[in-house]
Parts: structure tokens; sequence; C-alpha cells
């Protein structure tokens, strides 16, 4: 497993369910990790730290040919994308799980997939058809398109690399920044859609040509062109949209002999005008909701499709799902991202309750990282009793050390525009911003989630070793992650150079 979190833990879950062992990497910050701990194996990366080591290809091979690996599960993020990865994992004799390199060549640049969607017949946002080649591409642009515009890198991702141009101060401070030397180049232009929905079909292509969409989602809550809120099925498309998307993903697929899962991303106007934004040659973050209304579990569907299986047809869709990220980001500060140490932690539950989670209390949320907790994902029979589901779930909800967006998710979850009670979702890309984020909005202050330290006392910290019970805490030998074991009393003997460990108590059936 090429990746860390709570992506790597989802991996491991299916992967034992079955019956496939898996192989763990790690850096030094994530020797805690539960993924490590849960792996059937986990090895240290060698000389890094923090997203550079999962970034080391030569040093993940170097694991797997170790370990005798037979697969790299690639997850999200760090080397998904990388067609110079997948093509090493294939030259080593690995299966890669994910699209072939050929297919992420045409894929991965955002230039290059808009010639693709034109190859399919996809109808993309206006913009540039090639990179820019000088500030001069830009002017001509505005003059010919007027503002606003969005200028976007080509290989950028995750909301990164895209800048809003609204009016001449805009365009001189993009030209600043960018307009001299090579940087320019890397960017194309587009008309900004300024009222639209981000909607997406999660796909899946096998070997034998099968094609089938598993759903549709919404992922229009968003900040800094980041989701945050997503939702299975999309709600408020009319048939005839939902078809158009349908066919145009397969198209898409099609086109570039796409084998594997992905999602195809658009932008659908309030008037059902649908423009193509671009394939993310993955799985993402908000795949649980897709799983939720279609009952398949989409990491087995990677891993059978990439071992020569057919793409399972899925049933119809099942009720409706709605994915809250908890992140540790703070709503009085434009959801900057923050860090610290997780005092407590405590999930809802009960009926249509699932977490995605790689942390736990004691864990420490690094600045290092992408700054996920887990994603509270809620599932009812229909939208309106999933957005009730969901407000009982954050009641229950209690994160202690680090802020988080929950009250934010409360005001959103009651705010007519997002539930469309007029039989339409009255939101757009950029309505979270303009609504809660704005300064002049005036966010409250109680969106930050944190209790006071006398609620943080009753609860207690990370629990000390017991005497009566073994302690438990990883090393590593010759780079492999292992689990030493030790009386209580012998941990109680040596006391003090204990102090700043992390440990974790086990019962001794645990082991």
């Amino acid at each position: 497993m090429a990746n860390r979190g709570e992506i790597a833990l989802r991996v491991v879950r299916t992967a034992r369910e079955m019956g496939v062992s898996t192989v763990a990497v790690y850096c030094a910050q994530d020797r805690d990790a539960a993924y490590a701990r849960e792996a059937d194996e986990a090895y240290l990366l060698p000389g890094r730290d923090g997203c550079d080591a999962y970034l080391d290809a030569a040093s993940i091979l170097a694991v797997a040919g170790r370990a005798g690996a037979d697969a790299i599960h690639p997850g999200y993020g760090f080397l998904s994308e990388k067609p110079d990865f997948a093509r090493a994992v294939l030259d080593a004799g690995l299966v890669w799980i994910g699209p072939s390199p050929e297919a992420l060549d045409a894929l991965g640049d955002k230039v290059s997939a808009r010639g693709v969607a034109h190859a399919a017949g996809v109808p993309v946002v206006p913009g540039t058809s090639a990179g820019l080649t000088g500030p001069d591409d830009v002017t001509h642009f505005v003059a010919c398109n007027g503002y606003p515009v969005v200028m976007k890198r080509a290989d950028g991702g995750g909301g990164r690399g895209i800048s809003v141009l609204n009016d001449d101060d805009d365009l001189r401070t993009f030209l600043q920044a960018h307009g001299s030397g090579d940087d320019i180049t890397s960017y194309f232009a587009e008309r900004f859609v300024a009222h639209a929905r981000h909607v997406e079909t999660q796909c899946g292509r096998d070997c034998r040509g099968g094609f089938v969409v598993y759903s549709t989602r919404d992922c229009t809550v968003q900040r800094r062109h980041q989701k945050l809120i997503e939702e299975a099925p999309a709600p408020f498309l009319g048939d005839d949209v939902v078809s158009r998307l349908r066919g145009w993903s397969r198209a898409l697929f099609e086109t570039v002999g796409y084998v594997g899962l992905g999602t195809c991303e658009f932008m659908v106007e309030p008037d059902g005008s649908a423009y193509f934004l671009e394939v993310n040659p993955r799985l993402q973050v908000e795949h649980t909701v897709s799983e939720e209304v279609c009952g398949l579990d989409l990491v087995r569907e990677q891993i059978v499709i990439a071992s020569g299986g057919e793409a399972s047809a899925p049933r119809r869709p099942r009720g409706h799902s709605i994915e809250l990220r908890i992140t540790s980001e703070d709503p009085r500060a434009g959801l900057t991202p923050g860090s610290g140490r997780i005092e407590d932690i405590r999930w809802p539950a009960g009926p249509g309750i699932r977490v995605d989670a790689g942390v736990g209390r004691g864990d420490v949320v690094s600045p290092d990282f992408d700054p996920m907790i887990g994603k509270l994902v809620v599932t009812a029979q229909d939208r309106a009793c999933a957005i009730a589901r969901a407000r009982r779930a954050l009641g229950e909800l209690r994160i202690v050390g680090v802020p988080t967006p929950v009250s934010l998710y409360r005001r959103i979850l009651a705010d007519s525009a997002f539930i469309g009670g007029d039989g339409r979702l009255g939101i757009s890309t950029t309505w979270l911003e303009s609504t809660y984020l704005d300064p002049s909005a005036g966010i409250v202050a109680s969106t930050r989630d944190i209790v006071s330290a006398a609620g943080a006392a009753e609860t207690g910290g990370v629990d000390g070793p017991d005497a009566s019970r073994p302690v438990s805490f990883p090393v590593e030998v010759d780079g492999r992650r292992v689990t030493v074991t030790l009386p209580g009393d012998v941990m109680d003997v040596l006391g003090r150079e204990a102090q700043g460990w992390r440990l974790y108590t086990t019962d001794a059936a645990d082991e």
C-alpha cells in the first residue's frame, strides 16, 4: 500500500476480507498510525519524513521487493496519478491497481484531458486549447471572453493551482506573480462558470470493455476549490442530465482505453448545461457515498478489475448518502488548517452511520499532511432523512484538541439553499465561501469545536501504563515495524525512561 492514513487503512481492511495479505510503508511520524498497526507487515521508509517519504518511488518499490508483494495500491494523492510510478511498478513485475500509464498520461494533464474530451465528443468549458505561451495569451483571452476567468495549472489537483480573475486588478496580480519566466506556460485559461454545481460520475471499466457507473455524486460544497461535503446520488438532476453525464463518461473512458476505477467530473449549470472538468484516474475521498448507495466495495472492485476480473453491475441506488469531511480546520479563520494532539475523540453511532478515520485519541494532526481527521458518512432512505441523520450524528461527535468545521456543518445542513425545499439545489461551487467564509458574512465564533480546559480535564488524556496490564509499543527491526510487549510492572520500573513515549495498552489475548 503506497499511501498513508485513512485510505491506507481502508485498503487494508478490504484486502483482509478478501484474504489478501498487506504490506504498509510509513515515515517516522506515522509509526503509531492505525494503518501501520493493522497491516500484516509494515516497513519504515528510510531517510525521509513527511510527504517526501510517500513520494520516494524507489524506496517504496524496494520495500515491495523485499516483502515479496504482488501488487501496489496507490490510494489517492502522492504517487497515485504519476505515470512514471505506474510504469516503474509494471516494470518491476508488479500489478498496478490503477489505470494504465498511457491513460494517466492522457488524463493527468488538464490540457491533454481537454483534448481527450474533444476527441470523445464531450463539451468542455470554453477556454484555451493549449498551455499559455506568455502574458499576451491571458490578456487576449480576457478581451475575447470577459470576466470572470479562471487560470488553472495543467498539472494541478486537489484545488491547487487555481486563480479566479474577476477584474483588471486580479489580472495584474496574477501576471505579477506568474507572468515572467516559464511559470505562466504551465497554466491555461477557462471561462469561470460562477453559478454551477460540481457533479461527478463514479465509474469503472474492466479489461473486457465492461463499463459501469456506480453512482452520481454532488460535490458542490467547497472551499478553495476543495470539497467538504459530498452526497450520492446527485440530487435534483433531471433524467436527461444524468443520461448525458453517463454517456459522456463512457466515451471518455473508452477514448483512452481506461481500465480501473475513476471519476468523471462536470460543471452543471441551473439550466442543465453541463461541461467536462476532468477525469480523476484514482479512487477519491468521496467514494464512500457511492459505495453506500450502490452496495459495492469499490476497493474490492479495483482489486478485482486489476486482476483481470469483471466490473460488478451495481444494483438500483438505495437511499441517499452524505459525507462530511471532518478536518482540522478553523472556520473562524477562513477554514485555515490547524494541527495538534487529539485529546479526545468520540464518533457517533447508530443506524446509517459509517466512520472512515485513520487517527484516534492521542494521535497528532501534523501540519506536514492534509488536515483530514476522518470522514463521517450518513445514509438513510432519502435525502431529507439523511440530512436529519447527519444533524443527529454531528450532535454526538466530540473532538477535543484541534479545530473542526462541525458547527459550520450544522449551519449548512439547516440552510434552505442546501436543503433545496423548492425542488432544486440552491447552491454553487462558490456558495460556501460567499455565504459563510466571507468576513462580511459574520461567521459565528462558536464554529471552533474545542472544549474548555475544564471539559478536557473531565475526559482525561491518553491513558498511562497500568502495572496490571501488558504494554505494547512499536520499534523497527532492520526497517520492519514490529510490536514489542512488556509486562506492565516492567514498564513501571522503567518509569522515567518511558516518559514521552506514546504507548497503547492491550489485553494479552489481543497479541
